[in-house]
């Protein structure tokens, strides 16, 4: 049995709060009703998908993050913008995004390399760690604002969570694989 999975930072509710206002503030902007909005619960910031993998695999995934991820630190991550992208030829997405932090690129970087050592195939071109707020089809209305609301959020990365991804009726469903807590010591942003 292969399950659809990905590494992300949990986002606490606090955080998720006022995420979920600025995405209630781009909702005037979708004039084609094409965007399908994440409820705020399943907020989270991607660090590195690692698309579908066997149970063995997610075995291995969590004996190499808890053996790489225990000296890692925990830090904080700026979510200072908001943006839309396309993900790829089929996929558009709001998303908050964050400042350029070494220590959240670094983070993102060994996770892929876990995940390529556990045999998984990894190739994600211009991936930005991001927290999807909406997913739209590539072809949509969503007008771009000329101002977009600015979050000026930070938010804690203190832990890290194998996900599962299944689709569901009103959106994806997540169900957390594995947690990973990142020591105490705070590293700079």
């Amino acid at each position: 049995m292969n399950l659809r999975t990905f590494f992300a930072l949990p986002v606490p509710e606090r955080i998720a709060r006022p995420l979920s206002d600025c995405a209630d503030t781009l909702c005037a902007y979708d004039r084609g009703l094409d965007a399908h909005w994440v409820d705020s619960a399943n907020y989270h910031l991607t660090l590195c998908f690692t698309g579908e993998v066997t149970l063995d695999q997610v075995t291995e995934l969590e004996q190499l993050c808890r053996e790489r991820l225990k000296q890692q630190g925990s830090f904080m991550v700026q979510l200072d913008r908001l943006a839309y992208y396309k993900a790829n030829p089929r996929l558009a997405v709001l998303a908050a995004l964050t400042s350029e932090s070494e220590p959240l690129m670094a983070l993102h970087r060994q996770m892929v390399e876990i995940a390529k050592e556990a045999g998984i195939r990894y190739d994600e071109r211009d991936f930005k760690p991001h927290i999807t707020l909406a997913r739209l089809p590539a072809s949509n209305r969503f007008e771009v604002p000329d101002c977009w609301p600015q979050p000026g959020l930070t938010t804690p990365a203190d832990s890290v969570v194998l996900f599962q991804s299944r689709p569901g009726e009103r959106g994806s469903i997540y169900t957390p694989l594995f947690e990973v807590h990142l020591s105490a010591c705070n590293q700079a942003l």
